[in-house]
C-alpha cells in the first residue's frame, strides 16, 4: 500500500490541538479592513475549533495530522 498524500494547502491552514480537534483561522481578515470595526477585526484574530460537520472530510485530506 503506498503512502497517502497530505493536502499541502490544508496542512498550512489547519492545526491539531492536543485533544485531536482541528483549529482554523477565521475568514474576512485579509483586505477591505477600513470599513470593519476595531472590535470585529480583533475578534477575527482568534483561532476557532472547526465544526464537527467538516472534520471527517478534513481528516481524509490530512491523514497524518
Amino acid at each position: 500500500m503506498p503512502k497517502m498524500k497530505t493536502s499541502r494547502a490544508a496542512a498550512k491552514r489547519f492545526k491539531v490541538t492536543g485533544s485531536g480537534k482541528l483549529v482554523r483561522n477565521k475568514a474576512y481578515k485579509s483586505h477591505i479592513l477600513t470599513k470593519k470595526t476595531t472590535k470585529r477585526k480583533r475578534n477575527l484574530r482568534k483561532d476557532i475549533i472547526m465544526d464537527e460537520t467538516n472534520v471527517k472530510s478534513m481528516k481524509k485530506i490530512l491523514p497524518y495530522m
